[in-house]
């Protein structure tokens, strides 16, 4: 039974206040810390900011720790829930009580960390690790085999997370062919530090800053350069063949009026691009490059270039703005035949058990469901569990590189560790980190 909950103002990876919830019960303490995005989707559900631009910038978050000390956190209290056995029933009794669509009066920000606050303690008063907890909550069959994800790994920055002149976001790193999670980890790094030194032979050594996700920001803006950087530093290390990349371009941050899309709009140049020479550009990269993953191509709301893509595109075409884990965008899409996968981010809906509602359609119209951090991350690994709980065969958490981002890599490995020493029956996902629903029997 929850006994507490308290909150406070903590920092993000950006140095931007956060909020940070514990709740109370006989089992002890629980706690979790809520990220935060950059390039956010219109549709997310709201994060609270206080707004006061004397403090922080306006980026506060006082009002959303308020919301969970003196509204949120009583009324739980008040209600006798019992974590271990109500996950479904608080986070709905949280969406009620807040009486939005969109969680706007008390936040999705203070909401979402007591909803994952919430499911560790269920976790504690089942003795079971979350991932388990998780994997119940979610309707999971018990005998179906772990899987442990492909990392999608964000080496390369650029958009709003760099300050270089690429307009695509992310260019991601899939070691599909390792045998295990921790070999796809030691492979990965083997790469990032090469490429960290094809870039500095390239560049010079001033070219290998990194971007708010860890990947690096080389003076590039064509996606085609660095593709060609990856290329070059997966070949240096014998891994042509075994590793696959992803791109995210984050289109909405570069969509402009006239159903166009300005490839130039961070140094001013104007590189204007039509739907059409958009996936004429897509379909060269991955024609040329192997790419297997593509990430919000368009913008949020252009959904006719989504639907025509979707209808020759070979590989997963991944909804993030698109869908923002979201149950009536991810029917929306799929009535529309928009995309084949779904980008599932906890804070885009606000509750752990939305989150998992979301994944469990996406599964049902034969679509994937990749788990992602977000931009502005913190040392909460609550995603790994997840994606293990929901097999979902793949995730992305940023480069292998900075302590919010190899949080998450870390506590994967611990948890391939643990159903090894358990004997617990698990594979690696691999070439087929994609394939619907991963529930294997």
């Amino acid at each position: 039974m929850l006994t507490a909950i308290r909150a406070y103002q903590r920092l993000d990876s950006r140095g931007n206040p956060t909020v940070k919830v514990e709740v109370d019960t006989s089992q002890g303490t629980f706690s979790a810390l809520v990220p935060s995005g950059a390039s956010t989707g219109q549709h997310e559900a709201v994060e609270l900011r206080d707004g006061d631009k004397s403090v922080y910038g306006g980026k506060g978050v006082s009002k959303a720790v308020h919301n969970v000390q003196d509204i949120i956190g009583p009324a739980l209290v008040k209600e006798k829930f019992n974590p271990q056995s109500q996950q479904k029933e608080i986070d709905e009794y949280m969406r009620k009580l807040d009486g939005t669509p969109n969680k706007a009066r008390l936040g999705a920000n203070a909401i979402l960390g007591v909803s994952m606050a919430c499911a560790r303690a269920g976790a504690a008063a089942a003795k079971i690790p979350l991932y388990e907890f998780l994997r119940k909550e979610a309707g999971v069959a018990t005998e179906s085999k772990y899987v442990l994800p492909v990392p999608f790994l964000n080496v390369l920055n650029g958009g709003v997370h760099s300050g270089n002149t690429m307009a695509f976001q992310e260019i991601m790193l899939a070691p599909v062919g390792a045998t295990s999670f921790e070999e796809a980890v030691r492979m990965a790094c083997e790469v990032y530090h090469r490429l960290k030194t094809v870039i500095s032979d390239k560049y010079g050594p001033s070219a290998t800053g990194i971007g708010d996700e860890g990947g690096f920001a080389p003076p590039i803006t064509k996606p085609e350069e660095a593709l060609d950087l990856l290329n070059t530093a997966v070949a240096d290390c014998n891994y042509t063949g075994k590793m696959k990349y992803g791109i995210d371009p984050a289109s909405s941050e570069f969509f402009r009026e006239g159903d166009q899309y300005d490839l130039g709009f961070k140094d001013k140049t104007s590189n204007l691009l039509s739907r059409v020479q958009m996936l004429q550009l897509y379909t060269r990269l991955i024609e040329h490059y192997p790419v297997v993953l593509l990430e919000d191509p368009f913008a949020e709301d252009d959904w006719d270039a989504w639907t025509e893509f979707n209808k020759i595109c070979p590989i997963e075409l991944v909804g993030d703005d698109l869908l923002v884990t979201n149950v009536e965008r991810v029917r929306m899409a799929n009535d529309k035949k928009a995309c084949n996968s779904m980008l599932l981010k906890v804070n885009q809906i606000g509750t752990v058990s939305e989150a998992m509602e979301a994944a469990n359609l996406a599964f049902k119209q034969g679509w994937s469901v990749f788990v992602s951090h977000r931009s502005g991350e913190t040392t909460d690994d609550f995603i790994a569990d997840l994606t293990v709980a929901l097999n979902t065969g793949h995730l992305k958490s940023g480069a292998p590189c900075r302590g919010e981002r190899v949080v998450k890599y870390n506590r994967l490995m611990d948890i391939e560790a643990q159903l090894k020493v358990e004997h617990k029956s698990y594979i690696y996902a691999g070439d087929s980190f994609s394939s619907p629903s991963k529930r294997v029997d």
